[in-house]
């Protein structure tokens, strides 16, 4: 943790000895958020699967799967350069709508208790805030969930709007700098398990 750095009025980090200039060699965290047994509430958890499965990125980013993990998400939001949330978001747009919330606006949302994290994710990112750690770059991208039910499969809403809100953080990834490579789906190797 950063305790020892407590950033400057305005929010973010203050630079450390050793930090790369912004953009070039910045840790990036990519943290999906969810309960998988909650229908829609899974769905950061799926658009984090998406990128570990069909991205290559770059060495420098950091693919957490936060779960419901709340406060133990601490130290690596506060050892990031930039941040980004990937979360079933309710702000009472049509189900399966992709959901893109800059840091100024993440008050809002977490006030409005619209995620059903918000009470860990909330807390992290207020003390972050508070300790002057919070990334300065810190956006949640999410979908408008259909169901928050007990069940483990995705509605059709939200696996309909699935692509879109993981190419939606891929470009912010992008546009943080970060090296985002689609890779070929593999071609089925017959005889093999699971294979056609």
């Amino acid at each position: 943790m950063r305790s020892e750095h407590p950033g400057e009025a305005g929010g973010g980090r203050r630079p450390r000895p050793g930090d790369a200039p912004p953009g070039a060699g910045s840790r990036v965290v990519v943290i999906g958020l969810g309960n998988p047994l909650l229908a829609d509430d899974g769905i950061g958890l799926a658009a984090l699967a998406r990128l570990r499965e069909e991205w290559s990125l770059s060495p420098d980013v950091e693919l957490l799967d936060g779960g419901t993990w709340g406060m133990m998400l601490l130290p690596a939001v506060e050892d990031a350069d930039r941040l980004l949330l990937l979360d079933a978001i309710d702000v009472g747009d049509e189900p399966g709508e992709t959901v893109v919330l800059e840091r100024d606006d993440l008050p809002l949302f977490l006030d409005g208790k619209i995620s059903t994290h918000q009470v860990g994710i909330r807390e992290v990112l207020a003390l972050a805030s508070l300790r002057g750690t919070l990334p300065e770059e810190t956006v949640a991208v999410g979908l408008q969930p259909a169901e928050l039910a007990t069940e483990t499969a995705l509605s059709p809403e939200a696996v309909a709007g699935l692509d879109d809100l993981v190419i939606r953080a891929v470009d912010r990834l992008r546009s943080w700098g970060v090296g985002a490579e689609h890779r070929p789906a593999e071609e089925p190797v017959a005889g093999e398990p699971g294979r056609a």
